[in-house]
């Protein structure tokens, strides 16, 4: 009489070298997908921090481009140079381009400047060019996270000058005219980057620096303290 060969199942040992070959690959792929979930999310805060650094950068660029010979008056009376780079390494400086849709009896001029207070990266500005006893700044958050930032300025002959102006005959010597400004500035996680922006018209950067002498006449409200609308701080 024929017998049909009984089935042959899988043993216990067999089952559990399956079970753990499948739990080795479980761990791994949860291991390679955590792994790419966290690169993930690096690239994301990294690409968000750079759009941050790179805003910051056009603001204080686009300022820069629009650079203007129009020295000012502080808060004594004393004149200050159209830009100005102190001994702690911040700058300040007149440009064009202050908006003013409302048409207020004001200067387009503005005077603007960019200081690193608490790790944060400010922009400056005033209201006024020529400044009254109580003239104060009004600041913008640009970028957090900025451990140090220094600007220098550059000469016709290549010379770095950690201010400005420089000694010397800055105004009658050709080499000391003010070719570009320079940015270094340590922002986290990109550690220190560099930008150079040169500027426009350099010969015009030596304009004397006081009241309506500076640069040609003053332009209506550029010291009357006018009242302006409270904008984004003039950029444009």
């Amino acid at each position: 009489m024929y017998r049909r060969p009984l089935k042959r199942g899988f043993t216990l040992i067999e089952v559990l070298i399956v079970l753990g070959i499948f739990g080795i690959i479980g761990l791994i792929s949860a291991q390679l997908v955590n792994r790419v979930l966290a690169n993930n999310e690096v690239l994301s805060e990294r690409g968000a921090r750079l759009a941050e650094v790179q805003r910051s950068m056009q603001i204080l660029q686009r300022d820069l481009l629009q650079l203007a010979p129009r020295g000012i008056r502080d808060q004594l009376g004393d004149p200050l140079e159209p830009l100005l780079i102190g001994a702690d390494g911040m700058v300040e400086f007149t440009r064009f381009g202050w908006r003013n849709p409302l048409g207020r009896p004001r200067s387009e001029l503005q005077r603007v400047g960019y200081v690193v207070q608490e790790d944060t990266l400010f922009r400056a500005y005033w209201m006024v060019l020529d400044r009254a006893p109580d003239t104060e700044p009004q600041l913008q958050e640009l970028l957090q996270g900025v451990e140090q930032a220094e600007f220098f300025a550059l000469d016709m002959s290549g010379n770095e000058h950690s201010f400005w102006p420089p000694a010397g005959d800055f105004r009658n010597d050709p080499n000391l005219q003010l070719a570009a400004v320079v940015l270094r500035i340590d922002a986290a996680p990109f550690g220190v980057v560099e930008r150079v922006w040169p500027v426009p018209n350099p010969d015009q950067i030596i304009a004397p620096s006081s009241g309506p002498d500076a640069g040609g006449p003053d332009v209506p409200g550029g010291a009357t303290g006018e009242p302006v609308e409270p904008d984004d701080g003039g950029t444009s």
